[in-house]
């Protein structure tokens, strides 16, 4: 916005190849580029902030160019992997905090003269969430601590994490407003603001659709990748 950022790096088309693209810096106040329409009404995410760029006739100096050009292709990929593994490990945090908030209701809450942790459709909902957060945190610590931030060779596991993590941690917030009935679907017990920004995660950064055609492209490139 035009009151938390004062330079924006832009990718362009910049030659009649799919692969020509470069990176540009654009000013705020460069002459021509203004700040479109705020979107505000958002159903999560809502911190964040998303407005259109609107670029009229801009011209820019050679100095603003990132790297070389038709050479942003290569990074735009790269920086695309980075966000994935990112985002995918926001998924976690969105999950545990599900976790944490289920686990401190179940032993508040009673019914029929017990802490409702002690019913079986409670335990299921929460020990389930617990072992698929645990499987995704694992699969996102593995591909972060082995990425390669020189390459846009991740593409098969920042996909697949992100496809696994992004799921996960909606389930498990649709868990938590369960488990809370009534109070998880009202602001003061935080699950409902976890599940909206949850949501963001299977279409930011990649559409989950689009994970399942990125992994089947790279699967079958490689081959029997799993022996």
């Amino acid at each position: 916005g035009e009151t938390t950022c004062d330079v924006f790096l832009v990718y362009a088309k910049t030659g009649p190849n799919r692969k020509d693209i470069s990176q540009f810096i654009v000013e705020k106040n460069r002459e021509g580029f203004v700040l479109g329409q705020q979107i505000k009404d958002k159903l999560g995410m809502r911190s964040s902030t998303t407005a259109e760029l609107v670029f009229d006739h801009v011209y820019l100096p050679k100095e603003n160019l990132v790297g070389e050009v038709h050479h942003g292709a290569l990074c735009m990929m790269r920086n695309l992997e980075i966000e994935r593994v990112a985002l995918a490990a926001m998924a976690i945090g969105i999950a545990r905090r599900c976790i944490d908030e289920m686990v401190t209701y179940s032993q508040q809450r009673t019914a029929f003269g017990k802490e409702i942790h002690n019913f079986g459709q409670i335990q299921k909902a929460i020990t389930e969430s617990y072992a698929e957060y645990m499987a995704g945190k694992t699969y996102v610590y593995a591909i972060a601590n082995g990425l390669d931030l020189t390459s846009s060779g991740n593409g098969l596991d920042a996909d697949g994490v992100k496809l696994y993590a992004a799921k996960m941690a909606k389930d498990v917030a649709d868990r938590a407003i369960q488990v809370m009935g009534g109070y998880g679907y009202v602001g003061e017990y935080n699950v409902e603001r976890l599940w909206r920004d949850a949501k963001l995660l299977e279409i930011g950064g990649g559409t989950n659709e689009s994970h399942h055609k990125n992994m089947m492209r790279d699967l079958v490139r490689m081959g029997d990748v799993l022996a």
